[in-house]
C-alpha cells in the first residue's frame, strides 16, 4: 500500500497567492493561449496546433488537408497542455463557455483519431506511411503521453468520456504495436510513463500498467536500439544520429534504469522518467527501481541544480552535464525542467514522506516555475539564467538563449502551458492523504476536503508571510511539514503551544472534532553560499527570505555588477516602487566607480551604498536591466 497519494483535483480551493495566481491563469493565461492555438494572436508566433488536428482529419475522411501540417514534430503537444489547464481550471472555477469550448478542441482531436485508433496529426498529415518508425526522434510517445494526461484531467473535471475514449483506444494501439506484436522501442522523449501510471490509477486497466512496465524494463537494455532503428529507415526528422558520441546520455538510454548513478542528458526528458519511475516504483512496490530513484535525486538536488531549483546548466542538448557545472550566465534552466523536477518529488513522496522532496518542490516552484512567466501571464521565459546583461545575454553567441526580456511565445511552446498546468493543478502537489492522514507539503492557503473525512482551511500571506493557521475538523491526523530552510518554528494546538518532534521534517499532530493549529516560521532573511566547486558562484553570495531567492536588478540599483555586497551586515526588509505588497530585501554594500579602461592598475574607487534586491520570479517585469542572483 502507499503511504500516501496525492488529493483529487476537486479538493482543494485556493485562496491568497495560490489563488491569485490560478485567478490569472484562469482568466488571462488560459484565453491567450487558446487565441495563440487557433492563430488568432497578433504579432505572436504562429502555432497551427488546432489546424493541424482539423487538417488530420480531413485526410481521414479523404478531404484536401488544406494548408497541411505546420510546427514541431510534437505540436499536439502544446494542445494537450492547454485541454489539462483548461480543465485544471473547470475544476477550480467552472466555466461552460470554457466547457464548450473544449468540447469543440476535443471533438477536432476525435475527427482526427484513425480506425486503429493511432492519433499524431504530424503522421496522419504529413507522413503516414512513416509512424513508428522513427521513435528516436519523432515524439510519437511523448505526443500520446500528454494527450493521456489531458484526457484524465477532462473526464475528472467534467465526467466527459470523449477525450478519455480517445486515448484508451489509442493506447489499446500502443499496446497492441508494442506489447502484442512486440515491436521494439522506447520512447525517444519520456513522458508516457508517468502519463500511463495516471490512466491506470483511473480505469483500473491492468494493460496500462503493463506497458508502462515494459517501457521501463526495456530502455537501455540495448543500448544500440536507436541505431538498429535509424538503420531501417532512410529519413529523419531533426538530422540528429543515434550514433553521436552523448546520444545514449541524452535519451538516458545508456543502461537500464534500475542501474542509473546520475541524472544525464535532457534534463525535461530525465526527470519526466524518473517521476514515472517512482510512479510506478510506489505502485509496483519496486525497491530497486526505488533504489535508482533515491540515486538519481541526490544527483540532481546535491551536485546538479541551481539554488533556484532550475536544472539542466548548458544550452547543448537543454542538458545536464557534470557535478557543480553550473554558470549562472549561460544556464539554460527550462522552466519544463524544473515542473518535471515537481512531478518527481511528487512521486517521491508517495513512496516515502520526507519533507526533503517537498522542499525541493516547493524552491523550484516559487522561483524558476513561476519566474518562466511574466506577472502579468502574457509572456514566458523558456530559460531562466541567474545573470543577465543586456548587451551580452541573448546578444552573445554564447548566451543567445539567456534572453533579457520575455517573449510573448514560442515555435516550441513546451514551457507556458506545462507552467499553467501545474498552477491550476497546485493542490495535487501540496496535500496528500491516506487512511487516516493529511497530509500538508507545501503550504497552500485555500479549503481541503480529504476523501478520509478531514477538512481543512489554510489561511496565511505565504510565501511572503510567515505565520500559517489551519482549521481542521474530523478524526485522524495531520502531518505538517515544517520547511527546512526554516531554523525554528513554534506551533500551537488550540491556543496552547505543543512541542511534537519532527520525524523527516514533518510534525504529526492528532485530530478530533476541530481544532485550530498555527505554525510561526522563521522568515529571517539570510545569505546563502555557494560552494567553492562551484566555479561561477564559488566566493559568492545570495539572498533568500523563506522559500523566495531574491534577486538584484539594475532597474533598483544601477550597474549590479558594479556591486559588492557587505555580507557582515544585516538585511532588512523594504519595498520597491512598482511591485506592490511585495517584500524586498535591502544590504549594505560597496559601488565601484564607473571605468572605461579595459585593464587599469588602479585600485577601484567605491563607495558606500544601499543595495535591494526583489523576489527572483518577479524579474524582468519593469524593462530590460541587469540582473544577478550571485553577488560578490
Amino acid at each position: 500500500m502507499k503511504i500516501q497519494h496525492q488529493i483529487s483535483g476537486k479538493s482543494y480551493k485556493a485562496s491568497g497567492f495560490i489563488g491569485r495566481y490560478q485567478k490569472l491563469v484562469t482568466e488571462t493565461v488560459i484565453p491567450w493561449q487558446e487565441k495563440i492555438l487557433m492563430d488568432e494572436a497578433p504579432d505572436t508566433e504562429k502555432s497551427h496546433a488546432i489546424a493541424n488536428f482539423i487538417n488530420a482529419g480531413k485526410v481521414l475522411r479523404g478531404e484536401d488537408p488544406g494548408d497541411g501540417f505546420y510546427g514541431m514534430v510534437f505540436q499536439d503537444s502544446d494542445v494537450a497542455k492547454w485541454i489539462e489547464s483548461a480543465s485544471f481550471s473547470l475544476m477550480n472555477t467552472p466555466d461552460p463557455e470554457l466547457e464548450k469550448e473544449l468540447d469543440k478542441v476535443i471533438g477536432y482531436i476525435a475527427a482526427a483519431q484513425d480506425e486503429d485508433g493511432y492519433l499524431n496529426t504530424y503522421f496522419t498529415v504529413k507522413d503516414r506511411d512513416k509512424r513508428w518508425t522513427n521513435l528516436h526522434e519523432a515524439h510519437e510517445l511523448y505526443v500520446a503521453g500528454h494527450m493521456i494526461e489531458a484526457a484524465c484531467a477532462h473526464f475528472e473535471a467534467t465526467g466527459k468520456r470523449t477525450l478519455l475514449d480517445v486515448m484508451i483506444k489509442n493506447t489499446e494501439h500502443i499496446y497492441d504495436h508494442f506489447i502484442v506484436k512486440g515491436n521494439p522501442g522506447v520512447p525517444g522523449h519520456p513522458e508516457i510513463e508517468l502519463a500511463l501510471m495516471k490512466l491506470y490509477r483511473l480505469t483500473g486497466n491492468a494493460r496500462t500498467l503493463e506497458l508502462c512496465r515494459h517501457f521501463l524494463n526495456e530502455r537501455g537494455t540495448d543500448p544500440e536500439l536507436f541505431i538498429k532503428e535509424a538503420d531501417n529507415r532512410s529519413w529523419s526528422v531533426w538530422g540528429s544520429n543515434p550514433r553521436d558520441e552523448g546520444d545514449l546520455l541524452y535519451r538516458q538510454c545508456d543502461r537500464p534504469l534500475r542501474e542509473l548513478e546520475a541524472a544525464t542528458g535532457h534534463a525535461v526528458r530525465a526527470v519526466y522518467l524518473y517521476a514515472g519511475m517512482a510512479d510506478y516504483a510506489s505502485e509496483a512496490g519496486d525497491d530497486e527501481l526505488l533504489s535508482a530513484c533515491r540515486r538519481l535525486w541526490d544527483s540532481i538536488v546535491r551536485r546538479r541544480m541551481y539554488v533556484t531549483g532550475g536544472i539542466g546548466s548548458t544550452v547543448q542538448g537543454e542538458a545536464f552535464t557534470v557535478d557543480y557545472d553550473l554558470p549562472p550566465d549561460t544556464a539554460y534552466a527550462e522552466t519544463c525542467a524544473s515542473v518535471g523536477l515537481i512531478f518527481f518529488a511528487s512521486r517521491m513522496l508517495e513512496n516515502e514522506i520526507k519533507g526533503v522532496y517537498a522542499d525541493i518542490m516547493e524552491r523550484a516552484f516559487y522561483n524558476t516555475v513561476l519566474a518562466g512567466m511574466a506577472l502579468d501571464g502574457k509572456r514566458f521565459f523558456y530559460v531562466n539564467p541567474l545573470e543577465v546583461d543586456p548587451g551580452i545575454s541573448g546578444v552573445a553567441v554564447t548566451h543567445k538563449h539567456d534572453l533579457p526580456v520575455r517573449p510573448k511565445w514560442y515555435q516550441c511552446a513546451c514551457c507556458p502551458p506545462n507552467v499553467a498546468r501545474l498552477i491550476e493543478s497546485f493542490g495535487r502537489y501540496a496535500y496528500g492523504e491516506n487512511e487516516d492522514m493529511a497530509y500538508c507539503h507545501l503550504i497552500a492557503p485555500g479549503e481541503v476536503q480529504f476523501d478520509n473525512g478531514l477538512t481543512l482551511t489554510c489561511t496565511t500571506d505565504y510565501p511572503h508571510g510567515m505565520d500559517i493557521r489551519y482549521s481542521v475538523k474530523g478524526t485522524g491526523k495531520l502531518a505538517i511539514r515544517v520547511p527546512g530552510w526554516s531554523s525554528s518554528f513554534g506551533l500551537l494546538k488550540d491556543g496552547v503551544k505543543i512541542s511534537p518532534e519532527l520525524d523527516n521534517g514533518y510534525i504529526c499532530i492528532d485530530v478530533e472534532g476541530s481544532s485550530e493549529i498555527e505554525l510561526k516560521l522563521d522568515g529571517t532573511p539570510h545569505f546563502v553560499y555557494a560552494s567553492n566547486r562551484i566555479p561561477r558562484a564559488a566566493g559568492m553570495v545570495s539572498l533568500r527570505r523563506g522559500p523566495l531567492v531574491y534577486c538584484f536588478e539594475g532597474v533598483d540599483n544601477g550597474s549590479v555588477k558594479a556591486l559588492c555586497i557587505d555580507r557582515k551586515s544585516g538585511i532588512d526588509i523594504t519595498s520597491v516602487p512598482g511591485l506592490p505588497d511585495v517584500d524586498a530585501l535591502a544590504v549594505k554594500a560597496w559601488r565601484e566607480a564607473e571605468n572605461d579602461e579595459l585593464y587599469s592598475d588602479d585600485a577601484p574607487v567605491t563607495e558606500p551604498v544601499e543595495a535591494v534586491a526583489i523576489p527572483y520570479y518577479m524579474w524582468g517585469n519593469r524593462g530590460e536591466t541587469e540582473m544577478r542572483v550571485w553577488m560578490r
